[in-house]
């Protein structure tokens, strides 16, 4: 078997795509929390504390400024200044804990949906249906039940 033709079984096997698809999904979605945080959430936060609230610009220099930077986040990482960048550490651990708990609730949605599926009854054993059958030949019903 070639390596072309194996690696075309492999990635066309379903669980390979309903990874590539959970991957896409998951991309998007962690594109729609961050937008959630940063535009609904923070603005909220800052509101409710009385000001402009920007966990962006919470950091500390690590190296020196140059002259004529401004002290924003942005421009002193596009100047190269080491910055110990907690704020944007804060509003990335927001992300996370906001996308945890919606994939909490989805997985205990579905796994609840899974607990209210009737499952269908097993078919008996052969064993089992020649013994009722033997059984009820015999007259016996109490045999096996």
């Amino acid at each position: 078997m070639s390596m072309m033709t194996e690696f075309k079984e492999f990635a066309l096997k379903g669980n390979v795509m309903d990874l590539a698809v959970g991957v896409i999904i998951g991309g998007a979605f962690s594109t729609i929390t961050t937008s959630l945080v940063e535009d609904i959430i923070m603005p909220l936060v800052a509101m409710i504390f009385g000001g402009e609230l920007n966990f962006k610009n919470m950091f500390v220099p690590l190296g020196p400024v140059p002259e004529g930077v401004a002290r924003n986040y942005d421009a002193l990482k596009a100047a190269g200044v080491p910055l110990l960048a907690y704020g944007n550490f804060i509003t990335v651990l927001i992300n996370f804990l906001i996308l945890a708990f919606i994939i909490f609730m989805m997985v205990k949605a579905v796994n609840r949906l899974r607990r209210n599926e009737v499952a269908a009854p097993e078919a008996p054993a052969e064993e089992v249906v020649l013994l009722r059958e033997i059984s009820a030949k015999l007259g016996n019903s109490t045999l096996v039940k």
